[in-house]
C-alpha cells in the first residue's frame, strides 16, 4: 500500500501540469465558443449562451480554408513519413553505434533556431530573387523567376522542414528497439530484406510509426506561422483564422469556435484514418494464424500423446 501510494505521489505534479496547462485552457476555450463579442471593445461575454459561434465559424471561407489545411495536413505527414523512414531506418542499422549520437544532434539542430526564424529563412530560400531561383536559372532549369513563395507549395515545403524531426526521432527508437537478431532469425527462415522489412521490421515499429505521425500531423494542422510566411492568401490555414480572431478582430468566442471544430475535425480525421488502415490491415492478419484444438475425428491418431491439432495457415 505504501509503495502504491508513494507512486501516486509521484505522478501528482505531471497530473498538476496537465490539468493547470491543458485541461483547464481547452475547457475555457471550449466555455467561450458558447459566448458572443459583447461590443467593440469587448472580447467575450457568456451571460447568454448558444451554438450560434460554431453557426457563423462554418462559413463557406472557413470550409474552403479547411481544406486547403487538411490538404497541407496530408500531404505534409505523408512526406515526413517518406523522407523521415529511411533516414530512421539507416541511422538505426546502417550506422555504427559510435557515430549516432552525433546523428540525432543533426536532427535536432533545427529545433536550436526559434521557428519563425526557420520559416523566415525558407522565405529567404524561394523568393524571386533568391539564390535558389538564380541557381535554377544559371544551369536552365528555369526560364525566370522562381514563382513558388505564398502558394501552398510554399506552405507544403516549409511545413515537412520544420516538423520532419518529429517524424525521425520516435521512428529511429522504434526502428532500434527491433534489434539485429529478430532481423537475422527472418532471414535465416528464408526471407529476403524486403520480406523482413515489411513482416517483421515495420509491424514491430508501429508504435513509432503512430507516435511520429501524431507527433507530425496534430500540431502540422493548428500551425499558422509557416502559412503566414509562406503562404500569403494562396496558403491559408485555419490556425490563421483561429489567431486573427484572437489577435486582431479580438473576438475570442469566434476564435474559441473555429479552435473547437478545428480539435473535433482533428481527432475525427485520426479516427477515420484509423480505421482505414485496420480494415486495409485485417487481410494480412488474417493470412496468418495459429490454430489450435481438438484434432477431428478422420485425423485421429493412435499416438495417445498427441491430442490436439495445429494448423498455421498463410
Amino acid at each position: 500500500m505504501r509503495s502504491r501510494s508513494a507512486g501516486a505521489a509521484l505522478a501528482v505534479p505531471a497530473w498538476a501540469w496537465l490539468l493547470l496547462f491543458f485541461v483547464a485552457p481547452v475547457a475555457m476555450v471550449v466555455w467561450f465558443s458558447f459566448g458572443y463579442k459583447p461590443g467593440v471593445f469587448g472580447t467575450h461575454a457568456n451571460d447568454i449562451l448558444s451554438f450560434d459561434r460554431y453557426v457563423e465559424a462554418v462559413s463557406p471561407t472557413f470550409f474552403a480554408t479547411f481544406q486547403n489545411t487538411l490538404w497541407v495536413g496530408i500531404i505534409g505527414t505523408v512526406l515526413c513519413f517518406l523522407i523521415g523512414a529511411p533516414v530512421a531506418y539507416w541511422m538505426a542499422f546502417k550506422v555504427k553505434p559510435q557515430r549516432r549520437g552525433l546523428l540525432i544532434a543533426l536532427v535536432l539542430v533545427p529545433f536550436w533556431t526559434n521557428f519563425l526564424v526557420r520559416t523566415i529563412g525558407w522565405q529567404v530560400i524561394l523568393a524571386p530573387e533568391g539564390w535558389l531561383s538564380w541557381l535554377l536559372q544559371s544551369i536552365g532549369m528555369l526560364d525566370g523567376p522562381l514563382d513558388l513563395l505564398y502558394t501552398r507549395t510554399a506552405v507544403v515545403i516549409g511545413v515537412v522542414y520544420n516538423y520532419l524531426p518529429l517524424m525521425i526521432l520516435p521512428l529511429f527508437v522504434a526502428f532500434d528497439r527491433v534489434g539485429p537478431a529478430l532481423r537475422e532469425a527472418s532471414k535465416d527462415l528464408g526471407a529476403g530484406k524486403i520480406s523482413t522489412f515489411f513482416r517483421v521490421t515495420l509491424p514491430l515499429s508501429r508504435p513509432g510509426i503512430v507516435a511520429g505521425v501524431l507527433l507530425v500531423f496534430i500540431p502540422l494542422m493548428g500551425d499558422y506561422i509557416t502559412a503566414t510566411v509562406l503562404g500569403g492568401a494562396k496558403g491559408n490555414m485555419v490556425g490563421q483564422l483561429v489567431a486573427s480572431q484572437f489577435q486582431t478582430a479580438q473576438n475570442w468566442a469566434l476564435g474559441s469556435a473555429m479552435a473547437v471544430l478545428l480539435m473535433l475535425v482533428i481527432m475525427l480525421t485520426i479516427g477515420v484514418a484509423a480505421v482505414v488502415i485496420w480494415l486495409i490491415a485485417l487481410p494480412f492478419r488474417s493470412r496468418s494464424r495459429l490454430v489450435l484444438g481438438p484434432a477431428p475425428e478422420k485425423e485421429t491418431t493412435t499416438d495417445a500423446a498427441i491430442p490436439a491439432r495445429v494448423e498455421v495457415t498463410t
